[in-house]
């Protein structure tokens, strides 16, 4: 298990329009590091937002093929965490988005 300090396991938060109605099943959409587990993501969201996390989902998401002229390259690999909050918590940062 990769120790990594619970303020670097997240990255940033995905905003889509898939991510943007799961917020309102209570779900939100991490981009994590790509060595974090589950628990070690559930730790990151309680200490960074204070809520309680009910269950997290992962996810490596391949990078897509992108072409500049006669080459074809990839983008890197990552990881998506979905993580579900436990009722009657909320993540202000997602909303009015």
């Amino acid at each position: 298990m990769a120790d990594i300090h619970p303020y670097s396991v997240l990255r940033r938060p995905i905003i889509t329009e898939k991510s943007t109605a799961l917020a309102a099943q209570n779900k939100y959409v991490f981009e994590v590091d790509p060595r974090a587990n589950k628990a070690q993501i559930k730790e990151a969201v309680e200490i960074a937002f204070g809520v309680r996390v009910k269950a997290v989902n992962t996810m490596n998401v391949r990078g897509k093929a992108r072409r500049f002229g006669r080459r074809v390259t990839r983008q890197p690999d990552w990881k998506k965490a979905i993580v579900t909050l436990q009722p009657g918590d909320k993540i202000e940062l997602f909303e009015g988005v």
